[in-house]
């Protein structure tokens, strides 16, 4: 019975920690950078979430965003 729970428990918090790393974070950035969320959460998902963040991050608020 333990086990389960435990089982459970650890899921759901691997499933979170997942849907933060490959959703969550590159939408929020792309959101607060000025860019498209659906486009950033899609190279997060192809390629990887490191590395839509790490190209969020360079690549800093959109051109338009400043006008």
């Amino acid at each position: 019975m333990i086990e389960g729970i435990f089982f459970l428990i650890f899921g759901l918090a691997a499933l979170y920690i997942t849907l933060w790393l490959f959703i969550l974070l590159p939408a929020r950035m792309a959101e607060a950078r000025g860019r498209s969320a659906i486009g950033w959460v899609l190279v997060s998902l192809f390629f990887s979430p490191i590395l839509a963040v790490f190209l969020l991050w360079v690549l800093g608020d959109a051109p338009d965003r400043n006008a």
